[in-house]
């Protein structure tokens, strides 16, 4: 499974899956400002606006990317979700016209499971976690033939998020350093894969799934505490996820709940962006001090999603 992986997920699949999937999602922009307008050294800073996709975030990348390029059976797809992957399964399948069947824990997001019933999938609230979610949806899967729609260990999954890597090529000049927040590593395996230059993990200390695999050279069990639960706390990192992650990231970054909610802030007040918990985890290992970029390094900060209820209109 491992070899499988390394050898599906590459720069020239994903450059494939991205001329594939252009018609369905959007090509999110860039925003470019400098460091001194969130008090640090000056220099230049970017963000990669997905949470403007569809569905409130990025997986609507691989949502498509999996009804795309697998054969979807008559009983349609299931999907497992703390809520993002969720709202981009039932976005995509009723694009598509495929039927979907949506499973989500207790701890989902409001605005996430509203988003899901928006879209039209049949909905199931059950668990008190993503993994009792997935057990619950393998459950339904194994009596109704539906196809399983991973929520990030899918080589399709992969493949489709790694086309963000291609947007910021065309988008942003130069060398770049991409930075992406780390829940079961579907975001960060096709970023490894899609991205020429640097790519960093960054989880909250409370969900070290990449932490704890790569101490312990495999996918391992790790906590699955933290503000960004809903999107971030898998009970550990894919089985396929893993390798392509382990042979090319950078490094892994914690940082702590207190340090996610500043970003936030930091990104309302600044540049009136609103991300959830999820969306800020990356721009986090910046303020905090825990990655420093070189003076003409240009890091671009994916912010994934914003499907949260901290705005009331």
């Amino acid at each position: 499974m491992t070899s499988t992986a390394l050898e599906l997920v590459t720069g020239a699949e994903i450059a494939r899956v991205a001329d594939l999937i252009r018609p369905y999602v959007r090509e999110t922009p860039v925003l470019t400002v400098d460091r001194a307008d969130f008090g640090l050294s000056p220099g230049p800073l970017a963000f990669k606006l997905e949470y403007l996709q569809h569905s409130g975030s990025f997986k609507a990348r691989g949502a498509f990317a999996n009804l795309l390029l697998r054969a979807v059976p008559p009983a349609g797809v299931v999907a497992a979700s703390g809520g993002n992957h969720g709202a981009a399964a039932a976005y995509a399948a009723r694009a598509l016209g495929v039927p979907a069947h949506v499973f989500v824990p207790t701890v989902s997001s409001p605005a996430k499971i509203e988003r899901i019933r928006g879209y039209g999938a049949e909905l199931v609230v059950e668990g008190a976690s993503y993994n009792d979610a997935l057990a619950a949806s393998e459950r339904f899967r194994a009596t109704s033939g539906a196809l399983r729609l991973h929520a990030f260990d899918e080589i399709e999954t992969m493949l489709g998020t790694g086309t963000i890597a291609v947007e910021v090529a065309r988008q942003v000049p130069g060398p770049t350093t991409l930075l992406a927040a780390v829940g079961g590593g579907g975001l960060l395996a096709g970023l490894v894969a899609g991205h020429p230059g640097p790519v960093f993990g960054v989880e909250p200390t409370g969900a070290p799934t990449l932490r704890a695999a790569l101490d312990a050279g495999e996918p391992v069990d790790a906590p699955v505490g933290s503000v960004a639960i809903d999107s971030l706390a898998p009970l550990r990192i894919g089985v396929n996820t893993y390798p392509v992650i382990a042979a090319g990231v950078r490094d892994v970054l914690l940082v702590s709940d207190d340090e996610i909610r500043a970003a936030q802030r930091a990104l309302w007040e600044t540049l009136r962006v609103v991300v959830e918990p999820g969306g800020a985890t990356a721009f986090a290992a910046l303020l905090s001090g825990r990655y420093s970029p070189a003076p003409d390094e240009v890091p671009v900060f994916i912010l994934s999603g914003a499907n949260t209820t901290a705005v009331d209109l």
